[in-house]
């Protein structure tokens, strides 16, 4: 069975709104509590955090990449084209773009085992340039699970062609289990099932992220 992540804005008008000014895509499709977005979506469960200012999937960075971000199994994926603001040299995406977008897909693949993680370290392989307005599709997988300890694996590939332009290798330092409770205060975070019931307590209380 197949599993989705998709990042969406929620919350409340003003949120919305805002976010639709910044040419944030929003799905309203689904109801969510006031004040939250419908984050992950798997199999059976659905992970929603709060509207936050991450630079790659926040949806109130006006700045920000807008990452829509998908899960399959313990795969993350992501399709887009960068614009011109995201430009290193003349039609060629910034190096650090690529990076943040290779470190966020390997990020959400450890969803797959309900882990939060920080990178501890990531090293990145440039293949070819990547040209800004054209479709590039982005992947990160988990590839070990060493205790705490959470080796990935990612690329950038160009979906029409299949040529890798750039390939990563990172390690994820999974949260505690008193930290991981402090994010998920702090991103409104809880897991339900797709008919909304949940599967965690509901940690609405915490405070607004970024």
């Amino acid at each position: 069975m197949t599993s989705e992540v998709r990042i969406v804005p929620r919350g409340t008008s003003d949120t919305v709104d805002g976010a639709r000014r910044n040419g944030v895509r929003v799905d309203s499709t689904r109801d969510a509590p006031v004040g939250r977005s419908v984050a992950i979506a798997g199999e059976g469960l659905t992970i929603e955090v709060a509207p936050h200012r991450c630079f790659a999937c926040g949806a109130l960075n006006e700045h920000g990449i807008h990452l829509e971000l998908h899960v399959d199994g313990d795969r993350c994926w992501t399709e887009l084209a960068l614009p011109e603001r995201f430009q290193g040299w003349d039609g060629i995406a910034h190096g650090g773009v690529i990076c943040t977008i290779l470190d966020e897909v390997m990020a959400w693949s450890l969803a797959a085992t309900d882990n939060w993680g920080l990178t501890a370290r990531m090293a990145v392989e440039f293949k070819r340039p990547v040209q800004l307005g054209v479709p590039i599709r982005g992947e990160g997988w988990v590839s070990a699970t060493r205790r705490r300890l959470v080796d990935t694996a990612g690329r950038i590939v160009d979906p029409a062609t299949g040529d890798v332009l750039a390939t990563a290798t990172a390690t994820y330092v999974a949260a505690g289990a008193e930290r991981k409770r402090e994010l998920q205060a702090r991103y409104r975070f809880r897991l339900t099932s797709n008919d909304g019931r949940a599967a965690t307590g509901d940690t609405a209380a915490g405070a607004n992220p970024g």
